[in-house]
């Protein structure tokens, strides 16, 4: 059976014509115009006729990528490559999806004969933006194995925990974190395989570049369950150790359509570059499925760290038509002088992971002539709100629903609220689950079950809908400041923080107060020009600021002048990190 999303489509004013996204994508790319994007002018209508039929079968490198391979060879499709990658040292890596299917099925056959790894054996990938990233997500979808990615920044100790509680078979790593698994392996009992992604050789591992040398690029590809679990993503609690969110082939394989096509706005003719870090769902998310989804091309910049300078150059030097990244970076980037670059190509940037301020929106707004649409979903799900081209965009909104979920404020006894109340974001589940949604936490069905109040899926995130339908994100749970009875999220304490001329950049958390259990502290990176300044009396200048700017109970009471704000190598604030210094003595 064919893997196939139907929509009506809007025809002029009020004709609708039925139309294949993809499937075994063959039906799709007889008529490239079926991969455009859609106009979301008429969002209610839109949302209303959008349909999904969910296949007994389904694998995306076999019904997506291969399809893709022979529009390609039938001259069906742009010339546009399938992925492209960069470093800073000039080297430059190009595929198509003839080649990037070839590598993969070598990947495959290593998998399966020298690692001897069988259907649902479980696999550990902690790369960073390096190609064969990107072969192993490909050879894990054909093999019918699980993938597991980590990022880069992990430690040995977190390394064993995951190791230990996924039971995996496998891991893929490099010379950097080698010695780390080395030391640790001996307590895994169901790691057997180890493959290293080096230039040199190492004891007890399998050298992949050599060993695709000489693996052959015959392979057939697992035919794989719409709901069998392709891939586990760790993501943190809030309090614990991390938990696995398992996703299955149809979750992610089909689920995604909804990012590539509405959010992404991708066509085949497309080069999307997405900034997140590989140990995240988001890079599956925007650096797989949805772009591929839509034929387009992922294009990668190993980036040692985090540069501004390095992204604007980037932007400007290559023909990047669609750009993801976090808030975090989109203001970073802004405080540079951007009319010195052209961005000849770009033509629409998204962001997620956490709001972003009206002052970084205009700002990009008036330095690249774009809108940033901002979009919010998480590890557990596909995309859940976004701003959609053809609507009117509110900044700092997450938009509204897509349309793959119904999505309510509700409250704790999963009632749905009325518009302009605060209350937790759910995902109705009932009667019918949807099908972007995560299968559930491995080894955990309590976890699992809490997750669920009456007919909804409580996603932890704070929020409210507004009289027009666009949704507001307020906080995380576990970022929610509770001080003398007030509930305070971050955002728009950040927000007033940031419009203060001395604040370059700032972040919010929780601390411990003797009277009033924990009030709201600033960590607070300042511009050049202010770090000369009485910090005593700067201090009470933005304190002033901030409650002429919001409600004077949101005020930080305690603020910290630091040099920069920790961040994930992706470029996202990490409020928990500073939130644990502030607590650590208690």
């Amino acid at each position: 059976m064919l893997a196939c999303v139907t929509m009506k489509m809007l025809h002029h004013a009020k004709c609708f014509q039925r139309l294949t996204i993809f499937g075994s994508v063959r039906a799709l790319h007889k008529d490239n115009r079926r991969a455009t994007p859609q106009n979301f002018s008429n969002y209610e209508s839109m949302k209303q006729d959008f349909k999904l039929e969910i296949p007994e079968y389904f694998n995306f490198a076999k019904d997506v990528l291969d399809q893709w391979t022979n529009m390609e060879k039938a001259g069906k499709k742009p010339s546009n490559p399938a992925f492209w990658w960069i470093n800073g040292k000039g080297e430059e890596v190009r595929w198509s999806f003839e080649e990037l299917g070839s590598l993969s099925r070598k990947f495959a056959n290593i998998l399966s004969e020298a690692c001897s790894l069988q259907r649902g054996d479980r696999v550990i990938l902690i790369l960073p933006r390096v190609p064969e990233w990107w072969l192993a997500n490909v050879a894990c979808l054909r093999t019918g194995t699980v993938l597991i990615p980590g990022t880069t920044q992990l430690t040995q100790k977190d390394i064993l925990y995951r190791l230990q509680s996924s039971k995996a078979n496998c891991i893929i790593t490099n010379d950097v974190l080698a010695p780390a698994v080395d030391a640790i392996a001996p307590k895994c009992e169901n790691l057997h395989s180890k493959l290293i992604v080096s230039e040199n050789s190492r004891e007890g591992w399998g050298n992949l570049k050599e060993m695709m040398k000489g693996a052959s690029d015959s392979h057939t590809c697992v035919k794989t369950k719409h709901n069998e679990i392709m891939a586990m993503f760790f993501t943190s609690g809030t309090s614990g150790y991390p938990k696995m969110t398992a996703h299955t082939h149809s979750s992610c394989g089909l689920g995604l359509s909804v990012n590539g096509r509405f959010w992404l706005d991708l066509t085949p003719s497309d080069v999307m570059w997405n900034t997140s870090d590989t140990g995240w769902a988001k890079s599956a998310w925007s650096s797989v499925f949805s772009p591929w989804i839509q034929g387009a091309c992922v294009f990668a910049h190993h980036l040692p760290r985090f540069e501004p300078t390095s992204v604007l150059q980037t932007l400007s030097k290559y023909p990047i038509t669609v750009f993801c990244s976090a808030a975090t970076v989109y203001r970073m980037l802004v405080q540079n002088d951007m009319a010195s670059y052209k961005f000849k190509s770009l033509k629409h940037c998204v962001s997620a992971g956490e709001p972003i301020t009206p002052d970084v929106t205009e700002k990009w707004r008036n330095e690249t002539g774009l809108d940033i649409y901002e979009g919010y979903g998480q590890t557990e799900t596909v995309l859940i709100c976004g701003n959609f081209k053809g609507m009117k965009i509110k900044p700092g909104s997450m938009g509204k629903p897509s349309p793959a979920f119904d999505v309510k404020i509700v409250d704790v006894n999963g009632n749905v609220l009325p518009p302009g109340q605060e209350g937790d974001i759910g995902i109705q589940v009932l009667p019918n689950r949807p099908f972007g949604l995560f299968a559930h936490y491995v080894d955990d069905p309590s976890k699992t079950a809490s997750t669920l109040r009456g007919n909804f899926y409580i996603t932890g995130d704070r929020g409210y809908m507004d009289e027009d339908g666009y949704f507001w994100f307020v906080a995380r749970s576990d970022d929610i400041i509770l001080s003398s009875g007030y509930r305070i999220g971050p955002f728009e304490v950040e927000n007033a923080l940031n419009e203060h001329p001395s604040v370059a950049e700032s972040a919010v958390v929780s601390s411990p107060d003797p009277i009033r259990g924990e009030v709201v502290k600033a960590f607070i990176v300042l511009n050049p020009d202010y770090k000369s300044h009485d910090q005593e009396q700067l201090i009470k200048e933005i304190q002033e600021h901030v409650k002429k700017s919001t409600a004077p109970y949101k005020y930080p009471r305690k603020v910290e002048f630091i040099q920069e704000l920790p961040k994930t190598i992706s470029g996202k604030t990490k409020r928990n990190e500073l939130r644990k210094k502030e607590w650590k003595t208690i």
